[in-house]
């Protein structure tokens, strides 16, 4: 994992012209509807790992006091000039440690990031590690049995400037365990073409795997199917199914 891709930092202006405040509206009520019905009543502490350009915490401001956590500078930037409010801290998810505990950790957006199983399992424990006693952790990610490979197309204008995304998702043959993403940026600004392209290695892992890390960590998980939420940018009749895993920290043990 690396924070030096160009999606994330170079190229994160051209968020705003592909996303807006209310694409991030139905799918952010639906994590704060399954945090609640782990017990988490707002308004409360939360820690947003692989926060991105702060999208999800336009809604996730108005119950909880968020602070974020990204490893790439470009996306902080964004994040940070959004939300002033926010505090949020460059840092990788596997590693980072902050000396406080949350009622609710989420991973809504960047797990898949996680390319290995050691991978995955340093991002879980260190979710764990930050929640308090009864805290929720929320992840959502994709199963090896549910992934398809499917193609996106986004676009939007603004100013003079039209920017396209097209992305590519493709379960890797030579490589079992992962998918790979691959992103072509069409940017058009005062009738000037430029063209982008870059490719993101993924980890892709079976549901008894992702049950097995949340074990060790000490968190039996809900699983909640989540279809739908991308539906406007597939194109052939794609399929992309998120699942959606929520379990309650019961323990108290405090993870190092």
């Amino acid at each position: 994992m690396t924070p030096g891709w160009i999606a994330y930092n170079d190229l994160a202006w051209v968020d705003d012209y592909l996303t807006g405040p209310a694409e991030y509206e139905e799918e952010v009520r639906c994590y704060i509807g399954l945090l609640e019905q782990q017990g988490i009543k707002p308004p409360g502490t939360l820690l947003h790992l692989g926060c991105g350009a702060g999208g999800h915490d336009r809604i996730f401001r108005q119950y909880f006091s968020v602070t974020g956590v990204d490893i790439s500078p470009g996306m902080l930037a964004r994040a940070r000039a959004a939300h002033p409010d926010i505090g949020y801290l460059e840092g990788d998810m596997r590693s980072i440690r902050l000396n406080r505990r949350f009622d609710a950790v989420v991973i809504p957006d960047s797990i898949d990031y996680m390319v290995t199983i050691d991978d995955l399992r340093q991002a879980i424990h260190t979710a764990v590690t930050h929640l308090r006693p009864g805290g929720v952790l929320l992840v959502v990610g994709k199963t090896e049995e549910t992934f398809r490979n499917n193609n996106f197309v986004y676009t939007g204008e603004r100013d003079g400037t039209h920017v396209t995304l097209f992305e590519n998702n493709y379960r890797s043959l030579n490589n079992p365990g992962t998918y790979e993403a691959v992103l072509v940026y069409l940017i058009r600004q005062k009738e000037e073409l430029s063209i982008q392209t870059e490719r993101h290695e993924l980890g892709l892992f079976p549901l008894n795997t992702w049950e097995q890390v949340f074990r060790e960590n000490g968190i039996e998980m809900m699983t909640t199917r989540l279809d739908g939420i991308y539906d406007p940018y597939l194109q052939n009749d794609g399929e992309y199914s998120l699942t959606v895993f929520t379990g309650k920290n019961e323990s108290g043990h405090y993870w190092r």
